[in-house]
């Protein structure tokens, strides 16, 4: 018998910083292709696939606006950060439309010419129909992060888990590159993570998936073919749950 996706829809959660590759800043052309790619190689196998961006890569608010010498205000800067996702789903979409991949954006601030506005009922069908659908703006308000987006995202198209992508094969008690030693977790409970002061996603985030039973799955996106790994139950990155 032939093995079988052990989810049948999932977010993927993507920093800017991830979407920038060896890069200082920006988009680096070779991780999208290789991110579209592993989208691909996942909606083959019939999987309903959902990707909320952030936009770090290219503005993350207040804290690089400031330091950049920008005394801005906190939702000033916030909203510049939304935009900067918008950016980032417009050129992941073209990747993948350009691999035969129906792609739809669909942002929580309306800006009609170029994405369309969120509506629920709007994204299920999407995925419905077989098509990616990339969140961008975040959640539309500022003061909340893309990872809070993200929970509220999965749990509003009744998403099975999240797949939180990073430079890194998991959570680690400590930054593993600046602290030798650190522990890797293979499983962790949502209260370890708030206790502990875990790097995986912001405490809003957490909160919302512990109250409502969504597991995150954190994993080294920089390895080709971990998203179908995720995908297909193989042990490999740290879950929450």
């Amino acid at each position: 018998m032939k093995h079988k996706p052990i989810f049948k829809r999932i977010v993927v959660k993507l920093s800017g910083e991830a979407l920038q590759g060896s890069q200082p800043h920006g988009i680096d052309p070779k991780v999208l292709v290789s991110i579209a790619r592993q989208i691909k190689e996942i909606r083959g196998l019939g999987v309903d696939v959902a990707i909320v961006l952030g936009g770090g890569n290219i503005l993350r608010g207040q804290e690089n606006t400031n330091a950049r010498g920008l005394d801005m205000d906190r939702s000033v800067a916030d909203y510049m950060g939304m935009l900067a996702t918008v950016i980032n789903g417009l050129a992941l979409q073209n990747v993948l439309e350009k691999m035969h991949m129906p792609t739809r954006v669909l942002t929580a601030i309306e800006m009609q010419r170029i994405a369309e506005p969120y509506i629920r009922r709007r994204a299920i069908r999407h995925l419905e129909k077989g098509r990616v659908v990339i969140f961008v703006a975040g959640t539309g308000n500022p003061y909340f992060t893309t990872d809070t987006a993200a929970a509220l995202r999965a749990m509003e198209i009744n998403a099975q888990a999240i797949l939180k992508a990073t430079k890194v094969d998991g959570v680690y008690s400590a930054d593993p590159v600046k602290v030798k030693g650190a522990k890797k977790y293979e499983r962790l409970q949502y209260l370890d993570v708030l206790k502990k002061g875990l790097k995986v996603m912001d405490a809003t985030a957490i909160s919302l998936c512990m109250d409502n039973k969504l597991p995150i799955i954190v994993f080294n996106l920089n390895r080709e073919g971990n998203i179908k790994r995720v995908v297909m139950g193989e042990n490999i990155g740290t879950v929450v749950h």
